[in-house]
């Protein structure tokens, strides 16, 4: 093992390093490469990073990238509550209280979510609140804890079980007044959201209350909207998860997820054409994007991208059938309505040829036979004719009637 003075000589000259490659703006890809060999040489020599993290900017912050990959390759050798603890403690020693917050839901909600398959149960998280009872910042090692087992709940969407930690656990306990973060309500809320068991109107309170901090952060941003994507339906949920992340994506504009989350708003709403141009825009600002789990977050986009995709086809096929359904709507009320008209004057031209037809016969019984005057059968004849023609009009009248009271009650 090496002397101490050996370890701050070399410590020394990791420090040197970093502080070269952010002299002279190194390219992103540059700084991420200087940085993880930086963290593994650390690593494979058992020493933590002994610098001070004053930022939680992955693009240009060769510090916090060095610390974040060594932080990630320390929890997946051994992604339990014991790393957590010893990540709280860098934390509290090796940051600045500005990005302190920032730094921490990084660490926690990110390393939860790629350890996600090591889930602690509830004794050994209550053996390690007991352990952190009556220490100095027993409060702020809780809270990473707490977040950290969260990340790994939120990551499976284990609704119920998040709830119950964030609420009634002994580390949730030990938190005390940090239970109110912003971070810790859109973690609440997120669980409200997925879980069967509480109210929409409990989840929407508390997305309320996480958005509207004044001290939000992009992770508190990130946790409420992907509540709202997989939230249990109600009514609005398209429209308020739209109205949100366009938010995000106006305050955050380079900010992959954030134009992610929004593609998935409008495809809610069934807004095609912008779910497809926002996550297209997703994908872009991913390739220039160094997060560790790009390819993840690469395959889930264009997932979705086929589903945008998918549902738009389906949109524009539905949009086909239901404008030939009008047409063939139509076309069979036109043809109803001829048939109508036909019936009517069929039974018009029926009742005057039949008039016609009785008069001609009683005309040529009463001319050729009986003893009549020529004066009484003009009469005689003049009253059938009458007679008939009023049976016509009657019958005539009666049938336009009929079909008018129809055609008023149809419309």
């Amino acid at each position: 093992m090496d002397t101490p003075a050996a370890q701050e000589q070399t410590q020394g000259r990791f420090r040197d390093r970093l502080a070269a490659a952010a002299a002279a703006g190194a390219e992103t890809a540059d700084l991420d490469r200087i940085a993880e060999q930086v963290a593994l040489q650390l690593h494979e020599s058992g020493q933590e990073p002994d610098f001070e993290v004053r930022t939680a900017d992955f693009a240009t912050d060769p510090f916090f990238v060095c610390a974040d990959r060594y932080w990630r390759r320390r929890f997946a050798d051994s992604p339990s509550t014991d790393t957590a603890l010893a990540c709280a403690r860098w934390i509290a020693l090796h940051t600045t209280p500005g990005c302190r917050s920032a730094v921490r839901e990084q660490w926690t909600l990110g390393n939860g979510f790629i350890n996600r398959s090591h889930v602690e149960t509830r004794e050994q998280l209550d053996e390690a609140a007991r352990s952190l009872a009556g220490a100095p910042e027993a409060a702020d090692a809780a809270l990473t804890l707490l977040l950290y087992h969260a990340g790994k709940l939120r990551a499976n969407f284990a609704f119920d079980d998040l709830n119950a930690a964030l609420t009634t656990s002994a580390l949730a306990a030990l938190a005390g007044p940090r239970r109110e973060e912003p971070v810790i309500l859109a973690l609440r809320a997120f669980a409200a959201f997925g879980s069967r068991a509480l109210t929409t109107e409990h989840a929407r309170g508390l997305l309320e209350r996480a958005w509207e901090a004044a001290h939000r952060s992009r992770h508190v941003m990130d946790v409420c909207l992907n509540g709202l994507a997989f939230s249990v339906p109600f009514d609005g949920q398209g429209e308020l998860l739209r109205r949100l992340a366009q938010e995000a994506v106006d305050a955050h504009p380079d900010n992959h997820m954030f134009r992610f989350r929004l593609a998935t708003a409008h495809h809610l709403c069934a807004d095609h054409d912008e779910a497809l141009s926002h996550v297209d825009a997703a994908l872009a600002l991913l390739a220039h994007h160094g997060t560790f789990s790009r390819e993840l977050l690469m395959e889930q986009y264009l997932v979705k991208r086929d589903a945008i995709q998918e549902a738009r086809l389906r949109a524009a096929r539905d949009a086909e059938h239901e404008d030939r359904w009008r047409r063939q709507e139509a076309a069979n009320a036109d043809l109803e309505r001829t048939l109508h008209s036909s019936s009517v004057r069929a039974v018009e031209l029926v009742a005057v040829f039949t008039s016609a037809i009785a008069f001609a016969v009683g005309s040529l019984q009463v001319t050729l036979s009986g003893t009549l005057k020529l004066r009484e059968r003009l009469w005689l004849l003049t009253a059938l004719g009458a007679v008939l023609a009023v049976f016509a009009l009657i019958i005539v009248g009666g049938t336009w009637l009929i079909t008018r009271r129809r055609s008023r009650g149809g419309n």
